[in-house]
């Protein structure tokens, strides 16, 4: 296994092998590339190509953990401009393969695992070696985590080894792997290329351009891999947010309608039950169809009179950190900025509308002063210390003001990302969280400018154990904000199987709190009790163990088990859907339960250990 780097530039002819149209691997600008320092090694170094005119690529690898991160970039020492039209964040070549694993994500049934053969995948080198075999995926748009998260894994069944790459890169990207000569593999990860995503790039003389981040990890199982990759990112978690608090959005509460008496009366529900924070969630500005008034960001005096200072300080002196919702990249119909068509990304000279939502251009000026006062100023003025970012809808292959309509994409997503960090300098120690549509956008370069992340939109549906414990492969689990809605009619067997799927991340609790008996506020109580026990296990920990055979998200069946261990410390996780089997971990020799929680002796309950590991490996 070698790593390696390509790219393309306009002008350049294509390999041949019927690859045309489905890859721009093996081009004419290779071919005038050659490699003058360093090699391919899976090791800290540096690679670089050089052509006798001046153009150069070059590659650095640095160690991260037991990760290895790739930056690529390519330098025009040319005397001409020249125009980029595709370009690696890396490349393996040599991949002995028989398994590729890809995560896959809709809205609501985030994380997929998805797992083909070589033959399924149909990519068998041919007969006589000359017709190339492809097989390309990625995103197109602004919500990166869309269809398939930025993440594959390959796995060599022979000798039990995998490697696996994760990008960095919240616009179009695309992966592919491709085969030709013999029976392994090449994988090559990026920007989504002209063919793919609509992306050129220009260099003038003497420019650098540089891609996307990569990290790649190599592991004796899937699991393993994983966990290289994710414990190579390295988020920016507030200074307010390391503790593994639990939270409290008041969405699955009120529905969009959150009023200073309906906050009060909830604040006044949960100030004794060790919540740090409390969000607001949308709702909250214009008028009382406020999903049309995102953009405009004026408080609705019906609900919170005198604007929102005096809720924040109210839910602050019951000992909680306010939170506050945005959608600040976007405008919605109803809106009076959105025929503002001099401040709006454009496609073809027109605002770009997707759904009713046009957006702001955040590369213009006027924009950013607008939105440090309607966002920064609000939250500082007020007293926020957490703010929430949904994004509800994509740019799809891109827009106008470049040289491209992949490359105007991937500026503005960039300028979007600056703004977030505009907000953490000015609000110093403010709380972050990702969110677009739930988890569109839980990609790495997302998440290191956040603390936490909506791991979905599925608020209380039963597959949210598999969706929990799934996404728990590509982010940091105490970034993973996982709900567990609480309603007045909820068994102890549901509260429990919602509060244990929490503990495959952070702890988020919404739904009918002030309707909930002494009973069922003893059961939350002693479930939060637990989370805080596992909490560093969670938080530090490696998944060692994943069981669930079924591939059914909406009606899930059999049951799903999880073990986690961290320091002579597990945390094992059952959660048993429809005609399923009572499970409990295997216990090694010598071990001692430290903790239970719930008791998983039916269909949809759930029941959860914490204890050590003793003398024998699982």
């Amino acid at each position: 296994m070698e790593l390696f780097a390509e790219m393309k530039l306009r002008g350049d002819g294509y390999a041949g092998g019927f690859s045309c149209g489905m890859t721009m691997h093996g081009s004419q600008t290779m071919e005038r590339l050659a490699l003058t320092e360093g090699n391919g090694e899976l090791k800290e170094g540096k690679m670089t190509y050089e052509s006798p005119e001046g153009l150069r690529l070059t590659v650095e690898k640095s160690k991260d953990g037991n990760a290895l991160r790739i930056r690529t970039n390519v330098y025009n020492g040319t005397k001409e401009e020249i125009t980029l039209e595709a370009l690696t964040s890396v490349g393996l070549k040599g991949i002995p393969v028989d398994k590729v694993h890809r995560m896959q994500s809709f809205w609501s049934a985030e994380g997929k695992l998805r797992t083909e053969t070589i033959e399924e995948l149909h990519l068998e080198p041919s007969w006589n070696r000359c017709g190339l075999r492809c097989e390309k995926f990625g995103n197109v748009g602004s919500m990166s985590v869309r269809k398939y998260f930025p993440f594959v894994a390959l796995e060599d069944g022979k000798t039990g080894s995998f490697v696996g790459a994760q990008l960095y890169l919240a616009s179009s990207w695309q992966m592919e792997l491709l085969c030709k000569e013999d029976d392994s593999l090449t994988l090559t990860a990026g920007l989504a290329d002209r063919d793919f995503g609509q992306w050129m790039k220009k260099l003038m003389p003497g420019e650098t351009f540089e891609a996307p981040e990569a990290v790649i990890a190599t592991g004796t199982s899937l699991l393993d891999v994983c966990d290289h990759l994710v414990k190579a990112q390295h988020p920016l978690i507030s200074k307010e947010d390391q503790e593994m608090a639990i939270l409290f959005n008041e969405y699955c509460t009120t529905w969009g309608n959150p009023s200073f008496e309906n906050v009060k009366k909830i604040c006044d529900k949960i100030a004794d039950k060790g919540i740090k924070f409390l969000v607001i969630d949308s709702g909250w500005y214009g008028s009382e169809r406020w999903w049309e008034c995102v953009g405009d960001w004026e408080v609705n005096e019906n609900r919170f009179p005198g604007g929102m200072k005096p809720i924040a300080d109210y839910v602050r002196s019951k000992g909680m950190i306010p939170g506050l919702w945005y959608e600040m990249e976007a405008v919605s119909a109803g809106s009076k900025h959105y025929n503002d068509a001099q401040h709006l990304i454009k496609k073809d000279g027109v605002p770009l509308t997707v759904g009713g939502r046009r957006f702001w251009d955040m590369e213009d000026p006027w924009v950013v002063g607008y939105l440090s006062e309607k966002v920064i100023g609000i939250l500082k003025d007020a007293g926020f210390g957490y703010l929430k970012v949904d994004y509800n809808d994509t740019l799809g292959m891109g827009c106008d003001s470049a040289e491209s309509m992949g490359e105007g994409l991937r500026r503005k997503i960039v300028a979007s990302q600056k703004f977030f960090e505009k907000i953490r300098e000015e609000i110093p120690g403010i709380v972050i969280e990702n969110c677009s549509s739930g988890g569109h956008r839980l990609e790495p370069s997302m998440m290191q400018i956040c603390s936490q992340a909506s791991f979905s939109d599925a608020h209380e549906i039963k597959s949210i154990p598999l969706i929990a414990a799934n996404v728990q492969r590509v982010i940091r689990p105490e970034q993973s904000q996982i709900w567990a809605v609480l309603r007045a009619k909820d068994s102890k067997e549901r509260i429990e199987y919602s509060l244990i799927a929490t503990l495959f991340g952070r702890m988020c609790l919404s739904g009918d709190i002030y309707d909930l008996s002494d009973e069922q506020w003893e059961w939350v109580r002693q479930g939060m009790e637990f989370y805080r026990q596992a909490a560093d296990v969670i938080r530090y920990g490696k998944t060692i163990l994943h069981k669930y055979e079924e591939t059914v998200y909406n009606h899930p069946k059999g049951q799903q088990l999880s073990v986690r261990e961290w320091k002579g410390k597990r945390l094992a996780i059952l959660h048993r859907f429809e005609n399923s089997q009572k499970l409990t971990p295997e216990f090694p020799a010598g071990s001692r339960i430290l903790a239970e929680y719930g008791s998983g002796d039916g269909d949809f309950s759930a029941k959860a250990w914490l204890y050590d590991k003793g003398e024998k490996e699982l």
